[in-house]
């Protein structure tokens, strides 16, 4: 029987029943590559980066730098974005701000660092036409609309050359700061002003570089300078009413060195200037800062100041510890600016003040409820694309839009991506596993094999991207959403982390140890091999590794073992992909038998793929049956096989190596790919895990590949009783 759901049910089934509380749960996702012309090369590398909408919430208008272009999308039916095309400019747009029907873009022209030059353009929205464009003496980069429609601000950055000299600020010219009246939603080109913002900050007073500009109702501009580490507020006749440092921050419990794979949260940072990158106004008086950090900090946070100068409120590393608990902390960031908050967006729901902060490494979204301004909650924390560069709310239609750059065309991965998120009265859908309340602060990522133990308990392997820190996590499925409640560490006899080892698969001893797999990589020395591991994760020497013997060491390829699974005294592994030796469309299902020491192995026959490859990543045993995961390699659209399959026990019997194996038969069971559409963003690729109970429920989970080229997202959600 073939069991699939619909978007509705999936839904309903991976958030619980409904709150009395409202919360925001992502609905829709939007390509940038649609809104590419028919006939364009869809192989050109696209972007959504700054991003806002039209007066009446229906349409969003983003800035594509790698085209050249700005992006337009109909969110009339928000669960059904639709394309509206691209609009070609004359150089590379920055940023957008929207009045009425009217976009007006910062487009950065500049031939080199020494020779700054850009435009304001101001676009008909609907037809694409460009209304004015004034000439801006410098490069901008941030630009904001003021809330009555009286005038825009642009931050002319001149930003600096990275690679010339040693990289620091001081290279000429200065940036400043562009007020432009408007009169009529008609910008006044002639009557532009320049504010300079030299002579105020301590780094480099002589080069500011200003980021990022916000309006309050009142017309004042906040500029944030972030390489300077200073902050501005400027009136709307171009005075400078203030200007203070951003200032410092002292973090504790980070983890600061790249070391491949392995999560260490007991470093400290001292003194770790802010220096913020995007700011928004929350009300009059107070404004937000997301502190990315460049040239010397980035304190992985974010701030609340008063227009004084006064910090009202500081996250510290909280906010990093938060994506921590949900799985998005992205490793290889560590000795830089760990998740770098970079956007902020503010706004008002209902009668609830809001700041949402992005973290661009850990691509999330942090929702905030800023009631009290000095000390806002944490309520959300939502999944977002791969690098997510702007937010626009539209408190009107209960949205939220987050608009991601990264494109993965070169790699043969995921496209940039706009998400719409709505507030909704039901249960947060998001995260679906996390270690908030463990005693420690557990990091945790690239979860692969599974397997079920009882009182609702699966345990789980991290991959080879944690190589330094192998590990198998307790994850308690009876709450919600599932918590992982403790770790155990794999090891050595000499207490050392047990390297060399991409653990893929994981099953039960039935003495409270477990057996796992770990597929092979020979050219960095890692062995296709099981590994005994104790209740403690001691791995004994020469005691705990069973290495595969010679017959299939000589056909072996990388792709190996992805999960195990115990039938009495046999062990059985399947195999990704093909080995050497095996037929088209078919790879082993291996087994071991623990106690005559034997090896055999049956034949899999799996999908041809439309594209890429297809190969198996899981194996469980239940009843009379032995389920596998088997998967292609396909994101979004591309994906087309995401199935559990189903293979009676009585085929399961095992042919000695070297000579002709038997194929078994399978059944579909599930079909996951429903229910990964129904997240509401793309289909990600790695279904890894399967875990199933005593009675029939099983547990799925996805593989987040550490963060890395990846939007972090991990998948944990009951498919009830096969």
């Amino acid at each position: 029987m073939i069991r699939t759901l619909t978007m509705t049910s999936a839904l309903a089934l991976l958030a619980g029943p409904a709150l009395a509380e409202m919360n925001f749960n992502r609905i829709a996702s939007f390509a940038t590559p649609l809104n590419m012309a028919e006939g364009e090369d869809i192989s050109r590398e696209t972007s959504a980066e700054i991003i806002a909408a039209t007066a009446d919430g229906m349409t969003l208008v983003y800035t594509d730098g790698p085209l050249g272009a700005l992006g337009r999308i109909d969110i009339t039916d928000a669960y059904q974005p639709k394309p509206l095309g691209n609009i070609a400019l004359d150089g590379e747009p920055t940023s957008v701000g929207i009045l009425g029907e009217t976009a007006f873009v910062g487009v950065n022209t500049s031939p080199d660092y020494d020779n700054p030059s850009g435009y304001l353009a101001a676009i008909n929205i609907k037809s694409g036409d460009e209304i004015a464009r004034c000439d801006l003496g410098g490069q901008p980069d941030s630009v904001a609309v003021a809330k009555d429609g009286s005038q825009i601000a642009v931050a002319i950055e001149n930003e600096r050359d990275e690679d010339e000299g040693d990289g620091r600020t001081g290279q000429m010219p200065a940036g400043f700061l562009t007020l432009l009246p408007v009169t009529d939603g008609a910008v006044q080109c002639d009557s532009l002003q320049q504010v300079a913002l030299t002579d105020l900050a301590e780094v480099s007073p002589e080069d500011p570089e200003p980021e990022f500009v916000d309006i309050n109702s009142l017309g004042e501009t906040v500029v944030t300078m972030q390489e300077n580490n200073h902050l501005a507020v400027v009136s709307k006749d171009g005075e400078v009413l203030a200007h203070f440092s951003a200032g410092a921050v002292d973090l504790k419990n980070i983890d600061t060195l790249d070391e491949r794979g392995s999560l260490d949260f007991d470093k400290s940072q001292l003194g770790r200037k802010r220096e913020p990158d995007a700011v928004k106004w929350l009300d009059d008086t107070h404004f937000a800062t997301a502190n990315e950090g460049d040239m010397d900090g980035g304190s992985r946070g974010w701030t609340i100041f008063s227009k004084d100068g006064t910090v009202v409120f500081e996250s510290g590393e909280s906010f990093e510890h938060a994506l921590i608990q949900i799985g998005h902390y992205p490793d290889k960031r560590s000795d830089s600016k760990g998740v770098e908050p970079e956007s902020i967006e503010t706004a008002t729901f209902g009668e609830t003040p809001m700041v949402f902060v992005g973290s661009e490494r850990g691509s999330a979204v942090g929702v905030y409820d800023a009631t009290n301004p000095s000390a806002p909650v944490l309520k959300q924390l939502l999944p977002s694309g791969i690098g997510p560069e702007g937010y626009v709310a539209i408190p009107e239609r209960n949205l939220l839009i987050s608009a991601n750059e990264v494109d993965l065309i070169e790699d043969g991965g995921v496209r940039a991506h706009v998400m719409i998120y709505e507030y909704q009265n039901a249960a947060p859908a998001y995260p679906q596993l996390t270690s908030e309340g463990a005693k420690d602060l557990i990091g945790w990522g690239a979860l692969s094999g599974m397997v079920a133990d009882d009182k609702g308990i699966v345990w789980a392997v991290n991959d080879s991207f944690y190589g330094y820190q192998p590990s198998i996590f307790k994850i308690d499925t009876t709450q919600t959403p599932a918590k992982i409640v403790d770790v155990i560490r794999v090891h050595r006899a000499d207490g050392s982390a047990a390297q060399k080892l991409d653990l893929e698969g994981i099953t039960l001893d039935g003495k409270g140890g477990f057996y796992v797999a770990s597929e092979g990589r020979t050219e960095r020395a890692i062995p296709h091999a099981i590994y005994h591991v104790q209740p403690d994760g001691l791995i004994k020497t020469n005691k705990g590794e069973i290495t595969i013997p010679a017959e299939l060491a000589a056909v072996e390829k990388r792709f190996g073992f992805e999960g195990i699974t115990k039938v009495g005294d046999t062990l059985w592994m399947a195999v990704q992909r093909e080995w050497k030796d095996d037929p088209k469309d078919h790879v082993k299902l291996v087994a071991y038998n623990l106690k005559t020491k034997e090896w055999g192995a049956v034949l899999y026959p799996k999908a041809s793929p439309e594209k890429g490859w297809v190969g198996l990543s899981e194996i469980v045993a239940h009843g009379d049956h032995v389920y596998v995961i088997e998967r292609d390699n396909q994101i979004g659209a591309d994906a087309v096989t995401k199935k559990i399959y189903r293979i009676p026990a009585s085929d399961m019997v095992p042919a000695p190596l070297g000579g002709d194996l038997p194929v078994v038969s399978k059944e579909e069971a599930y079909d996951v790919l429903p229910d990964l559409a129904a997240q509401g963003g793309y289909v990600v690729d790695k279904v890894e895990g399967l875990a199933i109970f005593e009675d029939g429920t099983a547990w799925v989970s996805t593989d987040n590949d550490g963060v890395d080229d990846s939007s972090g997202e991990t998948l944990f959600w009951s498919i009830g009783k096969l």
